[in-house]
């Protein structure tokens, strides 16, 4: 399985943290609820970076990197419909976790510190997304196994992408507020969540 992991030091150094082996073990025990919720995480993405298209039209790099993210994570959508086809799962409507609303309560509301904002919350996620994928990878059957390492390359890049894009938008360093935002995202990755979703907590059951 090693020989298919791209290097993904750069965000482990990145996160604060890792995901909780509680989590592992809830998602194990809810594997239908973490493919939904997998797909509802895809078409967010898709909709954040859409979003960001519409706002701001003067960034042709911004707009050029967004358009191809939607178009990648929309492919994941498709993807992991698939699979929940293919095995039987419906798919409810669910509600969303605390995560990225949790983060994105932190975007501060004056350009262009809203757009730093949301980039930097935008590579805090991806790359939470990935360290999951990569973690919990080893423990699914081998369908599941292929697909989420197959997702590891495209998640690191979009890591990196938003991170690049915020700093140029900030015009200077942006060390401190990434590191203020990652401590929120570490509190709310180690602490506890009433339900299981793609990017809760550490379950209270």
């Amino acid at each position: 399985m090693s020989a298919q992991v791209p290097d993904l030091s750069a965000i482990y150094e990145f996160l604060l943290c890792s995901t909780p082996d509680a989590w592992i073990e809830a998602a194990l025990a809810e594997p239908e609820m973490m493919l939904v919720d997998h797909a509802n995480c895809e078409k967010k993405a898709a909709g954040t970076a859409l979003n960001l298209m519409f706002r701001y039209l003067n960034d042709f790099e911004l707009l050029n990197k967004m358009s191809r993210l939607a178009r990648e994570e929309l492919r994941h959508f498709e993807q992991v419909l698939a699979i929940m086809e293919k095995r039987g799962i419906a798919y409810p409507h669910v509600s969303a976790s605390r995560y990225a609303a949790s983060l994105r309560a932190e975007v501060r509301t004056t350009e262009p510190d809203r757009l730093v904002d949301t980039l930097i919350c935008g590579a805090i996620i991806e790359a939470r997304s990935c360290e999951r994928f990569a973690k919990i990878a080893p423990f699914l059957d081998e369908e599941l196994q292929k697909f989420y390492l197959s997702l590891l390359k495209s998640e690191a890049r979009h890591f990196r992408d938003y991170l690049h894009l915020a700093k140029k938008a900030a015009g200077e360093d942006i060390e401190h507020r990434v590191q203020a935002l990652l401590e929120v995202e570490r509190d709310l990755v180690q602490s506890s969540d009433g339900e299981f979703r793609f990017h809760s907590g550490v379950p209270e059951h």
